[in-house]
């Protein structure tokens, strides 16, 4: 095996995700240990180096790795970086624009990775990553972590970051408790996965000939005391509930005999203000950041004195 497929080999053993198998952090890692191609693994050595050490080194050592000096930014994001996260190098702590700052291998990793390909490296291993934590682990954690938690119906889904879905997650968390009476989410769609919650079924019994279509609104909710479905249009950059919009979902909902809200969310109010003239006239307004009001575009329907002294 060439020593390149050997070091790839190597990485995807330590759980470094795909991309930190690729050609530089395979060159990246055998310059670190100052493994030419005919080089065992047990002569592998963790001097400090620099980015221009193992640039160098490559165009010596390897005929297919001559990368430019302007690429030191690249090794440094797409290797070093990412080596250092996973307990692979070390840095000397000194200034990052430091002429004098480097880079070596772990005392504790060199020991692993001059026993690769030998009998002792399925228990080195495993020692080394009983004490660290896979990259892939790592990142996982961070994107679980990032993760949009929404309760539905007594049940934890998971929304991509953004916000947008933390808009959807305060619409059924907290609209939908304060102003629907016992509601029912028949449809939520994440920005990863559109149709991630789908009713099909209490969709289906309503009416609905379409249970997902890319001109479904962000969230579907149903009211069953009060026979409503409420459409809400969850806006951070584009799409209030305006009058082609309107237009659009009663179209697309003409065999549905309930009766029909539109709402657009937004997370505050100067986001409304910016889409205020394009929102349709009996509809309504709600707003993330002050939960406890609506914002009515309905006409006389709510006219009347409102005081609360009397």
């Amino acid at each position: 095996m060439a020593k390149k497929q050997e070091s790839k080999k190597v990485l995807e053993l330590l759980g470094m995700p795909t991309e930190q198998q690729s050609d530089i952090c395979c060159y990246s890692l055998l310059a670190l240990l100052n493994l030419s191609s005919s080089s065992s693994w047990s002569a592998a050595t963790n001097e400090w180096t620099r980015i221009h050490d193992i640039l160098a080194f490559l165009r010596k050592n390897y005929r297919g790795a001559r990368y430019a000096e302007n690429s030191r930014e690249t090794f440094r994001k797409q290797a070093m970086h990412h080596f250092r996260t996973a307990a692979i190098i070390e840095d000397n702590a000194v200034a990052t624009n430091s002429p004098n700052y480097r880079y070596r291998v772990t005392p504790e990793a060199l020991s692993l990775f001059k026993v690769f390909g030998t009998g002792l490296w399925d228990a080195a291993l495993a020692k080394f990553l009983a004490a660290h934590q896979t990259l892939r682990q790592i990142y996982a954690s961070k994107k679980r972590v990032n993760k949009v938690e929404v309760m539905v119906d007594g049940v934890v889904h998971t929304l991509s970051t953004g916000a947008h879905n933390q808009l959807q997650k305060a619409v059924i968390e907290e609209f939908g408790p304060r102003f629907l009476h016992q509601f029912k989410c028949l449809y939520l769609g994440d920005t990863a996965k559109r149709d991630l919650i789908k009713d099909v079924e209490g969709l289906k019994n309503l009416g609905f000939t379409i249970t997902v279509h890319d001109k479904m609104p962000d969230v579907v909710m149903y009211v069953p005391k009060e026979n409503w479905v409420v459409f809400v249009e969850c806006v951070t950059s584009v799409g209030p509930m305006s009058p082609a919009r309107i237009l659009e979902l009663n179209q697309m909902t003409s065999k549905v005999t309930a009766g029909k809200v539109f709402i657009t969310a937004f997370l505050d109010r100067p986001t409304y203000k910016k889409f205020s003239d394009q929102i349709a006239w009996e509809t309504d307004v709600w707003v993330a950041n002050e939960p406890s009001h609506m914002i009515h575009l309905n006409g006389n329907k709510f006219l009347g004195p409102h005081n609360s002294a009397t």
